[in-house]
């Protein structure tokens, strides 16, 4: 397997080639454009900045309506004025410009825009709000500039934490200036109703309101809803109204809101409220509906018609996901359904359903997305698959001639750490730093053209069991959101992480100002590494997401101080380095420091041998971490099992003899684990270290326990392993055995 690129070796790589090749001139934009060419002067903004357009009716009023909430005072010019305005519009639907590009022009004369449609135009003067942050002068400029990607998305989840519409309003203020031009409504799961519907007043009345706002509370009441006017009541819902003016928002800013009706699975709610249309006639006894009942397809095809009458997206959501076919295998009418239709198995069954109700939605001129597992059993034939559990499931598609939006987990999840899990509030999975999120290829080259056009673009995903208040919804959507923005955009050639480095910093300073909560950015040092196998050396660099910003560092193990030593270099490391490092704004630390030990260990590039039920997890590639070779390659993770670093076993052990191929003293044999308690990735219960000399007979060195401590922590990396008095081995056996039979992730196994 080839190893993920860690976005810190890229930010590595691009700082040293920006270094040799001097730092080009760049704009303070997100996301960053096609083409521009800028120089070093500038014009000056006056106080009121008039403005022309040619827009028809329609689209003239749409901008007239969207100005109040645009960050320059732009006024349209007076038909009586013999002024001339500073800003010229002109739309051209015959231009050769795509849909969504624009020309925009910035000299002494002043702005000149030029586009084939009101969004490009639109467009244009998002860039134009940006160059014009300091309120005085406009760098003189030629930009011309088209999306990458048709589909530039956010997805949020408001069953499991309901946001009133105020606040998606004010999210779509700040994504419309980076260009995002899809809102992914999550209106239902299983942890609430969030729409009403004529006919059905359970959905609102009960099935939208529960005991506890955050949702692990939610257990002490066993995950059950109340009634709206019960004491206690935590909930919400939209009404038509509500949804109108949410919609009509989006559309003056140029977005598309799909919504979200989840099916079969994630239906606890609408089976709490309507318990005929579950398998067992019972509330709380399972999230998947009755495929075998004709009620249900009348409950979904009514709740669908609103959804359409009141939703002009030509896309309607209908999830598809994570459905437990359990009950399904149980239940008659199930069974009876799947005999009549002539359906091999339970993934046929729900096939059967997502293609009728693709049917139906079809008549309505209208299209289906659902989540990968729709390909589960056969694809509906006009669905478009959104690919969440990886990449696999979209290229999938694309293969099959199906448009599919990358949304995979390892880089979109916004819901995820965005920091060292061990400093951040609970969240869930994995680590996806915005380094991460930025290095993501929604569709490499090597895919070819004939798959690559099928991939419509991306969408970061907001899932909501840990986010507690609105404060901290926006703390994990934004930055990342912004970094997926320019994903979405910007050409290849055109991103340079260092580059969006500076532009981020600078954003986020901006977007306080405006009053968002976002994540400042780390304040850890970064690493990365690189192995020289020829001449056994390891390359150490370091470096962050602040910027500008020091890194001061120590190697006798001190704590560093603002006149410790300046990194500027990478280190080699050919034995091993005990590296303390801090970052430093000017004389004050941040955070706190970073202690890592680098080794060029004894084990680097020796056979690994995995027991017959010791083997790492082969049913996801990233979870790989590197293959065969991965334990032994002298490359660390990061603090994300998913990091392609990072090598999973589940259920069973990790069991692994290596053949170091001689005799040789060793005093150190350790790997690295994490707990991370939100996705069920545990530390082991115990870790033993044996050795052999001759391959047959081994002695057990040691053993490690995790503590009852440890065990009951949210969050904790630390090394396994045994450290003692020299012995000569040539086979080392380290066995991490499972407490919990969930998933066990290490990085490496250093011996020395």
């Amino acid at each position: 397997m080839k190893l993920l690129k860690s976005p810190l070796i890229i930010v590595s790589i691009t700082a040293l080639l920006l270094a040799a090749c001097g730092t080009p001139k760049e704009l303070s934009i997100i996301p960053y454009p096609q083409f521009e060419k800028t120089s070093s002067k500038t014009v000056k903004l006056p106080s009121i900045i008039t403005f022309t357009a040619n827009l028809p009716k329609n689209d003239m009023d749409d901008l007239l309506a969207y100005l109040p909430s645009y960050p320059l005072p732009l006024k349209l010019k007076n038909n009586e004025s013999n002024d001339t305005p500073f800003v010229s519009i002109k739309v051209a639907p015959d231009s050769s410009i795509s849909e969504e590009g624009y020309n925009l022009t910035i000299n002494k004369k002043g702005i000149n825009i030029e586009a084939k449609s009101a969004t490009g135009a639109f467009y244009a003067l998002q860039t134009l709000a940006q160059l014009a942050r300091n309120g005085k002068e406009l760098p003189v400029t030629t930009i011309k500039d088209e999306p990458r990607f048709p589909y530039r998305g956010l997805h949020l989840d408001v069953s499991r934490h309901f946001f009133n519409k105020e606040y998606v309003m004010k999210q779509l203020d700040l994504i419309a200036t980076y260009k995002i031009n899809r809102l992914h409504w999550h209106l239902t799961d299983g942890a609430g109703w969030r729409l009403e519907i004529p006919g059905y007043p359970r959905l609102t009345e009960f099935a939208a309101w529960r005991k506890a706002a955050n949702l692990q509370d939610w257990g002490k009441y066993d995950h059950h809803f109340c009634e709206k006017d019960e004491e206690g009541a935590y909930g919400g819902y939209y009404t038509e109204a509500d949804v109108r003016e949410v919609v009509e928002y989006a559309r003056l800013r140029h977005i598309t809101v799909i919504p979200e009706i989840e099916m079969p699975g994630h239906s606890s709610e609408v089976l709490a409220a309507y318990p005929q249309l579950s398998c067992t006639g019972e509330p709380y006894t399972s999230g998947e509906v009755c495929i075998g009942n004709e009620d249900t397809f009348k409950f979904f095809e009514d709740v669908l018609d609103e959804v359409i009458r009141i939703f002009p997206s030509h896309y309607i959501h209908i999830g598809g996901d994570e459905a437990s076919r359990r009950h399904w295998k149980a239940c008659p009418k199930c069974q009876q359904r799947m005999k009549d239709e002539g359906l091999k198995n339970e993934s046929e069954l729900q096939s059967y359903m997502i293609s009728r109700i693709e049917k139906y939605i079809n008549s309505k001129g209208r299209d289906i997305i659902g989540w990968d597992e729709i390909l589960d059993g056969g694809l509906a034939p006009n669905a478009t698959v959104m690919s969440w559990r990886g990449t696999e499931g979209g290229i999938a598609a694309a293969r099959m001639g199906h448009y599919a939006i990358m949304t995979p987990e390892s880089h979109c999840y916004l819901d995820h750490y965005q920091d060292d899990p061990e400093t951040q509030p609970l969240a869930f999975g994995a680590c996806v730093p915005i380094g991460q999120t930025y290095s993501y290829n929604p569709a490499p080259d090597t895919l070819g053209t004939e798959v690559c056009k099928y991939i419509l673009g991306v969408q970061g995903n907001v899932w909501a069991e840990y986010i507690p208040t609105y404060e901290h919804g926006e703390y994990m959507i934004y930055p990342r959101i912004i970094a997926l923005s320019e994903v979405g955009w910007t050409p290849l050639k055109n991103k340079h992480p260092e580059s969006f480095k500076r532009r981020i910093n600078n954003e986020i300073r901006h977007i306080k100002t405006k009053g968002y909560n976002p994540f400042t950015l780390s304040e850890l040092v970064q690493t990365s590494q690189t192995v020289d196998y020829a001449k056994k050396r390891i390359t150490l660099s370091l470096t962050s997401e602040k910027h500008p910003i020091d890194i001061r560092y120590t190697t006798d193990g001190s704590e560093p101080t603002s006149s410790s030593k300046l990194y500027k270099k990478p280190f080699i490391v050919k034995d091993s380095i005990l590296l303390t490092a801090r970052l430093f704004d000017k004389t004050t630390p941040l955070g706190k420091s970073l202690h890592l030990r680098t080794d060029y260990h004894k084990g680097i590039g020796k056979k690994i041998t995995y027991a017959p039920q010791g083997g790492y997890y082969q049913h996801k590639e990233v979870y790989k971490g590197g293959g065969d070779t991965g334990l032994l390659d002298g490359l660390r993770g990061g603090k994300s099992y998913m990091d392609g670093r990072w090598q999973g076993f589940c259920p069973n052990d990790l069991d692994a003899t290596i053949d170091l191929g001689k005799i040789t003293a060793i005093h150190r044999v350790v790997a690295n684990f994490m707990q991370i308690r939100t996705p069920q990735v545990f530390l082991p219960a115990k870790v033993e270290v044996w050795v052999s000399t001759d391959g047959k007979d081994f002695t057990l060195l040691g053993t490690d326990n995790c503590s009852e401590e440890e065990a009951k922590k949210d969050v904790i990396f630390r090394d396994f392993g045994w450290i003692g008095a020299p012995v000569q081995a040539r086979y080392v056996r380290f066995h991490a055995i499972q407490g919990r039979k969930q998933f066990l992730f290490t990085d490496e196994i250093v011996i020395q």
